[in-house]
């Protein structure tokens, strides 16, 4: 299956478009507004599928302080995901008070998606094609160039922190 086989908008009645670019992406934030991943043209994304119930949860303020430490190197983006043991239940509107209250998360954070299975969502199943990894757990991360043509993946257990991850970053 060709990368131009992932869709774009899969809701119904919506045209489906076809992707080549990380780029092409349009997705909700957690407020409902729609973020046009054009927008990011020329930076590195760091994308995170995220869980307010988990272990691993502690990761939101080591992806706190790497947006304010290296946020002109690097666009942190959360995406809520509950295929984990349901270990993110709630409503975007509990997400982001959760968020807030007890991380103080202001990088880009968007409405729950599936990272895996049936119902990948279409930025992730655009992830995986590119890097031959899903997510093994919460807080797996992908770090995409700054051209958006490269990506590579971090399990769940490379912390935001994490020398290897801030070189690559870096570089």
């Amino acid at each position: 299956m060709g990368l131009a086989s992932f869709l774009v908008d899969q809701s119904p009645g919506k045209n489906k478009k076809a992707t080549e670019s990380i780029y092409d992406f349009k997705m909700k934030s957690l407020e409902g507004k729609e973020i046009d991943f054009s927008q990011y043209k020329g930076k590195k994304l760091l994308i995170v599928n995220t869980a307010s119930k988990c272990g691993k949860t502690p990761q939101y303020a080591g992806l706190e302080k790497l947006h304010e430490r290296y946020g002109d190197q690097v666009t942190v983006l959360g995406f809520p995901a509950n295929n984990f043991l349901w270990q993110e239940p709630g409503s975007s509107e509990e997400i982001a008070a959760f968020c807030e209250r007890n991380y103080g998360v202001k990088f880009q954070m968007f409405e729950k998606v599936s990272v895996k299975g049936r119902d990948q969502n279409p930025l992730y199943q655009w992830l995986q094609a590119k890097t031959g990894a899903k997510p093994d757990w919460n807080f797996a991360k992908y770090l995409v160039s700054a051209d958006g043509k490269n990506v590579t993946f971090f399990k769940s257990s490379v912390q935001p922190l994490d020398q290897i991850l801030i070189s690559k970053i870096q570089n």
